[in-house]
C-alpha cells in the first residue's frame, strides 16, 4: 500500500487553476516584491492602500482624517463664530467618531472618546472671552446674558 496524500480543497483549487494555466503571465512574474530589501516602514499599508486606490499624497484614509480632526477640534471651533456652529461640528465630529467605532469607516480602526458638547461650548466661550478681552465668561455683557437666554 502507498502512502496517503490529502488535499485540502484550497490545495485542489490551486492545483486545478494552475493546470488551466490561470497562473501564467501575470503583471509582475519575474519581478521582486515591492519593498523587498528597502528599510522597514511602519506605515507601509497606508501608502501601499494610497497607491492602489490612485489616491494623491493629500488623500488619507476616513478614520485617520477622524483622528486628525478630533486632535484639531480646538483650532477648528475656535474658527467659528456662534455657538450653534460649534454644537453643530461637535455632533458631526461625535457621529463620525460613532460610525468609525462600529466599523462603518474605512482605514485603520480608530478609538476615539465622543466629545462633551458642553465642555467644548464652554472651552469656546472662555477662549473667545479672553480673545475679546471679556474675562473668563467668555460671553460679553448683553441683554441675552452668558446663558444666551434672555433675562427679561
Amino acid at each position: 500500500m502507498g502512502a496517503h496524500w490529502y488535499e485540502s480543497s484550497i490545495d485542489r483549487q490551486l492545483r486545478e487553476a494552475t493546470e488551466r494555466g490561470e497562473f501564467e503571465n501575470l503583471s509582475g512574474t519575474g519581478k521582486p516584491l515591492a519593498g523587498y530589501g528597502g528599510e522597514y516602514d511602519e506605515d507601509w499599508w497606508v501608502k501601499d492602500w494610497l497607491r492602489r486606490e490612485g489616491a494623491t499624497a493629500g488623500v488619507v484614509p476616513p478614520t485617520l482624517a477622524l483622528r486628525r480632526a478630533a486632535e484639531d477640534l480646538e483650532i477648528r471651533v475656535d474658527r467659528l463664530h456662534t455657538e450653534h456652529e460649534v454644537r453643530e461640528h461637535v455632533a458631526e465630529l461625535n457621529a463620525g467618531i460613532d460610525k468609525a467605532r462600529r466599523g462603518h469607516m474605512d482605514g485603520p480602526p480608530v478609538i476615539l472618546p465622543v466629545f462633551d458638547v458642553e465642555a467644548v461650548v464652554t472651552g469656546w466661550r472662555e477662549r473667545r472671552g479672553r480673545l475679546r478681552g471679556n474675562g473668563p465668561g467668555g460671553v460679553p455683557p448683553g441683554p441675552f446674558g452668558s446663558s444666551g437666554v434672555s433675562s427679561r
